[in-house]
């Protein structure tokens, strides 16, 4: 193969980079994940994912993990309720009899953050990862690269792959394309045990999805396995407006302060999620790569997930396209069809932006409609809620 007696980096210990280093382990690689987190017992932020049938399940199969997955996955999680500003609930898919199982399309079964990732890294080959090791920096070494992290060690690689995420350090080394800022910023929170901490919330999301609308607003909730949740507040804002607004997102009093104010037409009942809601709030501008962004194959150097891609989140396909990268990265490295890995990496960057850029569209789109009047009847109108 073309990865015979080559050491394979992956820098980036997400969903993506893991998917990456499972597969290729499967057929025989040489490969080490450098992971910034200092240990895998890190809580691991954020909501719950929905894996796609045709990539991240996908990706799962391939990597002989689907029935781990099965046994781990939240029945129930993807339910959602959508409701008005003031939790007036419009579309309810508790009170339906949702069809759908492994292979359907519409069929998204969801899975804490967690709990994917132990199964990724559980079925790595012992100190694959190696933690503690937040890039830094790269150079050019003979026909490889020699990686540099903020521990002071340093590792030779002869092939690497960006899996870095948004603010990746190794995409400059492939391209100058920056991304550009969609308009829209999200502020997200958590709060623990919801059923005690915000018993109303936590009855109108029932285990669930809370979709809600009002004004060109959009408030997400989202039930995890632990009894916490995970909300994000967005809408349309200036750029600079984390900067400029002045609030200290660390501070829940003038946090709080500001929803009250900015979503006025808003019901008392979400002001518990930001009562309640641990500290900090993370404010999240949302960018998105250039749909026609290209670069160069180079021989040696490759990035997947949204060191490739980044794009809103507005479609569910972030992770999805990640884990679905890293299959087509894997397939593409070790088939013998290809002469050399430039040629190899040149195939899965090309098909990769194609299918990248489509999904980032619909996102883009999403994104505009659901700060827009009207969002909450486009959203009980959309395919699969019925």
């Amino acid at each position: 193969m073309l990865i015979d007696d080559k050491r394979i980096a992956i820098v980036g210990g997400g969903p993506g980079g893991l998917t990456l280093a499972r597969l290729l382990q499967i057929k025989g690689a040489d490969v080490k994940v450098y992971e910034r987190d200092l240990n895998k017992d890190v809580r691991v932020q954020g909501a719950t994912l929905d894996l796609h049938t045709e990539s991240g399940l996908k990706a799962l199969e391939m990597a002989g993990l689907l029935d781990a997955f099965k046994e781990n996955y939240r029945p129930g999680a993807d339910k959602i309720r959508v409701v008005d500003n003031n939790g007036v609930i419009f579309f309810d898919e508790h009170i339906q009899e949702k069809e759908g199982d492994f292979g359907d399309d519409y069929f998204r079964p969801e899975i804490d953050r967690g709990p994917l990732r132990h199964i990724l890294l559980g079925s790595l080959q012992p100190g694959t990862v190696v933690w503690d090791s937040q890039f830094l920096t790269m150079s050019p070494v003979g026909g490889g690269w020699q990686l540099g992290f903020k521990n002071g060690t340093t590792a030779m690689a002869d092939i690497v792959t960006a899996a870095d995420g948004a603010n990746s350090k190794i995409r400059p080394f492939i391209t100058p394309i920056m991304p550009f800022y969609t308009g829209v910023t999200a502020l997200e929170g958590s709060v623990y045990d919801a059923a005690t901490a915000v018993p109303r919330i936590n009855e109108l999301l029932k285990g669930g999805k809370i979709f809600a609308f009002g004004g060109g607003k959009c408030l997400i909730v989202s039930a995890k396995g632990d009894g916490s949740l995970a909300f994000y507040t967005s809408r349309m804002k200036e750029e600079g407006w984390v900067k400029d607004s002045g609030i200290d997102f660390t501070d829940k009093a003038q946090v709080l302060n500001w929803f009250r104010q900015d979503f006025a037409e808003w019901g008392s009942l979400w002001n518990e999620l930001f009562e309640q809601a641990q500290v900090p709030f993370v404010p999240r501008p949302i960018y998105s790569m250039p749909l026609n962004q290209a670069w160069s194959a180079q021989p040696n150097l490759t990035m997947l997930g949204d060191a490739a891609h980044l794009m809103p989140p507005f479609a569910g396909e972030g992770v999805n396209m990640a884990m679905l990268d890293a299959l087509e990265l894997s397939e593409c490295l070790t088939d013998e069809q290809f002469l050399n890995v430039r040629s190899a990496i040149a195939a899965y960057e090309e098909r990769m932006r194609v299918r990248a850029a489509e999904a980032a569209r619909e996102s883009l789109e999403n994104g505009e409609w659901m700060h827009a009047e009207g969002a909450m009847g486009r959203m009980v109108e959309m395919p699969g809620q019925s």
